[in-house]
């Protein structure tokens, strides 16, 4: 399996500095990708959760992109209806293109935030249907020169969409819900769960692989993001995947090799602002988890 770290784009103290930092001390590490986080509205509801300041992730990718070269970049998530899928098409290509054989990856979702959509004066209701609907107009300007697209939501003719991406650029479909587990094997290359449990994911799986055959479409990859909160002592066998010992991690991660996962996002954030740490605190528990937990130059668990 391959590694990545969730790069914390927000919050008191955070500055472009920081920001490079972060994603300096993550491939010198070892890990082979970076994902960042979305939000354009920081409504009272997001504040509480993500606090500005919020750097923007297609902006911060391509800022990496020519200053941290050797790291994949990526979205955990975009979420889909902010933006016209034009728009989002062509942020994609063209990081992608600027990051060189990197590359990047494109997490999508449909947020959670009821106070940003209204903010934004998109329909909360549908955001399901937009993301689907976006998805199709996104695939269909990476891969046509000149692009067309009649839809319930977007509408337009004969739109150059050069430059396209510069490898195969994937779509990691975020979201725990039977309905995103359906998005991801009908339009994505891989599921993106977070905080997944191990029970949630062998009971996910099937389904997911029955409804891409449908489609006729091989099944998404397993992607998970794990939040890391590594404690001396066990966590309880309810946890998410990433919360207890150092062993228990060991543990998830040979599991989710069983189960066929082939990248592993992790993430230090602890869900709250009044939880996290300095940033060299995040630095030691990755620095721990590569030294004890995973090899991170064969992807083998230690």
């Amino acid at each position: 399996m391959r590694y990545g770290v969730n790069l914390l784009n927000f919050g008191s103290g955070t500055t472009p500095q920081t920001l490079t930092r972060q994603a300096t001390d993550a491939r010198d590490l070892g890990y082979t990708f970076a994902m960042i986080s979305d939000h354009i509205a920081v409504t009272p509801d997001v504040h509480g959760v993500y606090p500005a300041p919020f750097y923007d992730q297609f902006l911060l990718a391509a800022h990496l992109a020519g200053r941290v070269p050797g790291l994949r970049l990526g979205t955990t998530i975009t979420v889909i209806p902010y933006r016209h899928p034009l728009q989002t098409a062509r942020l994609a290509a063209n990081i992608d293109q600027l990051n060189g054989d990197s590359g990047f990856i494109l997490g999508a979702g449909v947020g959670w935030s009821a106070a940003e959509y209204e903010t934004l004066g998109i329909p909360f209701r549908e955001r399901g249907a937009i993301t689907d609907e976006y998805l199709a107009a996104i695939r269909a300007a990476w891969t046509e020169e000149t692009t067309s697209f009649q839809g319930r939501y977007v509408s337009y003719e004969g739109v150059h969409t050069a430059p396209a991406p510069a490898a195969h650029l994937p779509v990691w479909v975020g979201g725990n819900s039977p309905a995103a587990q359906r998005r991801a094997a009908r339009l994505g290359e891989g599921w993106h769960p977070f905080m997944p449990t191990l029970e949630g994911l062998r009971a996910a799986l099937p389904l997911i692989a029955r409804e891409a055959e449908a489609a006729g479409r091989p099944a998404p990859a397993l992607v998970p993001r794990l939040q890391l909160r590594l404690a001396p002592q066990p966590d309880t066998a309810e946890r998410p995947l990433g919360h207890g010992s150092a062993d228990q991690l060991r543990g998830d991660l040979e599991h989710l090799a069983e189960l066929g996962a082939t990248d592993v996002l992790l993430d230090t954030y602890p869900g709250t602002p009044g939880e996290r740490g300095t940033a060299e605190d995040d630095r030691r528990v990755l620095e721990l988890v590569a030294e004890k937990v995973i090899d991170l130059a064969t992807g083998d668990v230690r």
